[in-house]
């Protein structure tokens, strides 16, 4: 097999991890980096991150998986932040800490507030990513609150995990749209001080 070799010191894969970075981030600014989102074709995809179609097939098989892919990296990181956060905060300040770091990313990064909450952005590989993710977190959150309490997982816990992250999405969605009127800090503490409200362990067990 013949070796690539790299070029001006760069090797192949590193290269093509940078191609693939660029695309993604000329993604995001297409799908959200307006309020209303531009045409999205491969054309403008890789017009926006000056590479070449190629370069693209090279990443991705088509236009719906590049969509998910900028989704999923999107996604990827404000979780993993957003993990990383909540470890560092002693537990009664954890709430506090996941929705401060949520709302700084997206008023930091408007593009990414848009991907993940605007009612405008009605790409369907995007809806579809949204509901995929909600169900993964509500998940995630239910395991959380159940650890959290130290009680076995029931229909109440799911219940409630449900309802923290759609009432997060849709505030989340009403404030950067502007029906809600917070600064990110007002924003983070309201949200935590509802989830704190849900923690209360008498909710969660079956009725006697």
């Amino acid at each position: 097999m013949a070796q690539v070799r790299p070029y001006r010191g760069i090797d192949a894969p590193q290269r093509i991890a940078e191609r693939r970075q660029r695309l993604l981030e000329a993604g995001l600014d297409l799908l959200a980096g307006r309020p209303r989102p531009a045409d999205l074709t491969v054309r403008a995809i890789c017009s926006q991150s000056g590479l070449a179609a190629r370069y693209f097939y090279e990443s991705f098989v088509d236009k719906d998986a590049f969509v998910g892919a900028v989704f999923d990296w999107v996604v990827a990181d404000i979780a993993t932040t957003t993990q990383a956060a909540m470890a560092a905060a002693p537990p009664e300040e954890q709430s506090h800490a996941a929705m401060a770091n949520i709302v700084r990313t997206i008023s930091d990064d408007v593009r990414v507030g848009r991907l993940l909450f605007s009612t405008h952005l009605a790409n369907p590989v995007v809806v579809r990513k949204r509901a995929q993710s909600g169900a993964l977190f509500a998940l995630l959150s239910g395991q959380h609150a159940g650890a959290a309490l130290q009680l076995a997982e029931n229909e109440r816990i799911k219940a409630a995990a449900h309802f923290v992250v759609g009432g997060v999405g849709q505030t989340l969605s009403a404030w950067l749209s502007g029906d809600v009127k917070f600064t990110p800090e007002q924003l983070a503490r309201q949200l935590s001080v509802f989830i704190d409200q849900l923690s209360y362990p008498q909710l969660y067990k079956p009725e006697g």
